[in-house]
């Protein structure tokens, strides 16, 4: 139930202006849907690296020390922007900064061990501003609606996003296999004259990403309004909220039911991050994936999250957020275990298959059981995203939501190096993709324990 608080009446934003404020998702989902999960990413531990098992390893690395620094400075940027106001200037700042990352994603060339480094600078580099801009545009949504509606506009937003990652892939999908809708093109070539040889098609996701940020994310800045400036200073504006900052961690049990909702989404935020971010590459890496199933796959996982997201905005806002977000973890975890019963020659850990054969895409048995699961996981994970992010408007404090949004980054990747560095450690000692996974589930676990004490009402 909802607490008492949440029936306060603060007048909503124009349509347009939470329109706008969606659209921000689905100007930045691209990036994570093509580049950081289902095309890019097994591009690059499969062709770039030439070993599934050391390309998952590297790709690891890269998130983990995006997350490093994300967690360490995520809720000093969110107290600083609540000192100052205004949250519109730290947006453009750093979505710049992704767009960069972005682009110099062009130059990750198959059989150039010399640039991975470079190419891994680069994927940190694009995570980080992406992943800070969305703080500062997440705390803006407590100021667009009333408490009541934020699950309906929080979902709404996350649909944004997963509608534009599908129309991103569909878009892949054409340039790559042109003659999936009977588009004829020159051997060895993509649509518009691109090289298959040398994957020009999956390194332009990165410049790509980039220009459709870039249109996309301009209503947002239009139309969508900005926090009133408090009359500090940027100087004094850093100054007064690292004290904040600083005053409120110490102050902590103060807060003890959102801290306690901070930490259990520290835990299984992480485990969804993982497993979203490592599913193509296993897949890739056990049944020998190219872009179109990749592609395909990403489509049909993409489809099912924004219609989940955008259904599961409403059971938010009737329910509550605990309720979807405790349901929905059960869901991803059983998915994940699923998954990972899933190998090239078996499914659910104990039943033997024929290996996997060239031939019709998603013929064989164990991928149908691998997207079976996907589909639950689909179906999950988008209303667990949307109902974490309203959870935390509910729970923290009015003149701290900025702090509290800042805080909520940093729960989100405090340990989020920790869940990509195990795997990429595990999957390494091990020597096996499935190893390297199984890692996912005790933060899925953890985070659904830890949620089961919290109390969805403002203390």
């Amino acid at each position: 139930m909802l607490g008492a608080a949440e029936s306060s009446s603060r007048p909503a934003a124009s349509k347009a202006a939470r329109f706008s404020w969606a659209m921000f998702d689905w100007a930045n989902q691209p990036f994570f849907t093509v580049v950081t999960t289902f095309i890019f990413a097994p591009y690059f531990a499969a062709q770039m690296v030439g070993d599934p098992i050391e390309g998952q390893a590297l790709w690891g690395y890269t998130q983990s020390i995006a997350g490093v620094v994300i967690a360490v400075l995520s809720p000093f940027l969110g107290a600083i922007a609540d000192a100052g106001g205004p949250r519109k200037p730290w947006i453009f700042a750093f979505q710049a900064l992704a767009v960069i990352g972005c682009l110099l994603l062009w130059w990750a060339l198959p059989g150039r061990p010399d640039l991975i480094g470079f190419v891994m600078f680069a994927i940190v580099v694009a995570t980080i501003g992406a992943e800070f801009s969305i703080v500062f545009n997440n705390a803006l949504l407590p100021t667009l609606v009333s408490p009541s509606h934020m699950g309906r506009l929080s979902g709404f937003g996350w649909a944004m996003g997963y509608l534009g990652g599908l129309v991103a892939l569909f878009i892949t999908l054409i340039v790559t296999r042109p003659e999936l809708l009977g588009v004829a093109v020159p051997a060895g070539e993509a649509l518009f004259g691109l090289d298959r040889a040398t994957f020009e098609a999956e390194r332009l996701t990165g410049p790509a990403s980039a220009l459709w940020l870039v249109v996309f994310v301009m209503p947002m800045f239009l139309f969508v309004p900005d926090v009133v400036r408090t009359g500090h200073g940027q100087a004094a504006a850093v100054r007064l909220g690292t004290h904040r900052l600083i005053a409120t961690i110490r102050n902590l049990g103060r807060y003890r039911n959102p801290a306690l909702f901070l930490a259990a989404f520290m835990a299984y935020n992480d485990g969804l991050a993982a497993v979203i971010a490592f599913g193509g590459i296993y897949a890739a890496g056990i049944f020998g994936w190219g872009t179109t199933e990749l592609g395909s796959f990403g489509i049909i996982l993409t489809i099912l999250a924004a219609l989940g997201a955008f259904l599961g905005g409403s059971v938010d806002d009737r329910w509550g957020s605990k309720p979807t977000i405790v349901a929905t973890i059960i869901g991803v975890a059983i998915a994940t275990l699923g998954i990972l019963s899933v190998t090239s020659d078996g499914v659910l850990f104990f039943v033997e298959l024929s290996p996997r054969a060239p031939g019709a895409i998603f013929a064989s048995t164990q991928e149908q059981v691998f997207l079976g699961f996907a589909i639950l996981l689909g179906i999950c994970m988008g209303p667990m995203q949307a109902a974490s992010r309203t959870m935390i408007g509910r729970l923290a404090p009015p003149e701290m939501i900025g702090e509290f949004y800042g805080l909520f980054a940093l729960s989100g990747k405090a340990t989020a190096f920790l869940a990509p560095f195990t795997v990429a450690v595990v999957t390494q000692v091990a020597n096996s993709q499935r190893a390297g996974l199984v890692v996912i589930l005790v933060f899925l676990v953890a985070g659904w324990v830890l949620l089961l004490g919290v109390r969805e009402s403002r203390d």
